[in-house]
């Protein structure tokens, strides 16, 4: 029984203890799946699509509920086609499609292995063409495209390249307002490796 009090209390459903569970909401079903298979403090769990169809804070509390139980030793196996929640939770990482095993890594990893760096955008008032050129020449540099007061520049790899492209506008004292730079993420990483974008 008191395992059972501490998964209800660690999935956050004290309150509803006393609900049959068709009067919980898609979110609180979640939750209580959770519960019931972290009640016997499983030393491996696997979990599929747990935030599915779920409501914004439910899945805050599953997440940070995952992230608890790893933390005090469960090893988890978490199937999902959310990478922002794979790179929040994951520490090894396997790629697949169709079945089949296509990379597996940290996600720093996998970051490494598709060409492609950080994405720097500028906001720029004005950029005459030889300037854009010259851009394209910079260390590392992919690509680069000027639209809508907006330069966009993509890197494949390097270090400091938002450095060298800020002290390349500024000797050419090109003004310039909000800048962003951008790190790939694992879906950049999904598209390269498939082809594809990620399927439901």
């Amino acid at each position: 029984k008191q395992l059972v009090e501490e998964a209800i209390e660690f999935v956050g459903l004290g309150e509803f203890r006393k609900f049959y569970p068709k009067k919980l909401s898609g979110g609180l079903l979640r939750r209580l799946n959770i519960a019931c298979g972290i009640a016997h403090k499983p030393k491996l769990l696997i979990l599929d699509e747990p935030t599915v169809a779920v409501d914004p804070q439910s899945r805050n509390s599953i997440l940070e509920g995952i992230r608890n139980l790893n933390q005090q030793g469960t090893t988890i196996v978490y199937t999902s086609h959310s990478m922002e929640e794979i790179e929040q939770l994951c520490s090894r990482i396997v790629i697949m499609d169709k079945g089949k095993t296509l990379a597996t890594g940290t996600k720093e990893e996998l970051k490494a292995m598709i060409n492609a760096g950080e994405t720097v955008s500028v906001e720029l008032y004005v950029l005459r063409p030889e300037d854009l050129a010259r851009i394209r020449q910079l260390p590392h540099v992919m690509g680069a495209r000027y639209e809508n007061s907006r330069l966009t520049v993509r890197y494949g790899g390097g270090k400091h390249n938002l450095i060298g492209l800020l002290d390349y506008l500024k000797s050419q004292e090109l003004s310039f307002g909000q800048v962003y730079s951008e790190q790939p993420t694992l879906n950049d990483v999904f598209l390269e490796i498939t082809g594809k974008h990620l399927r439901d």
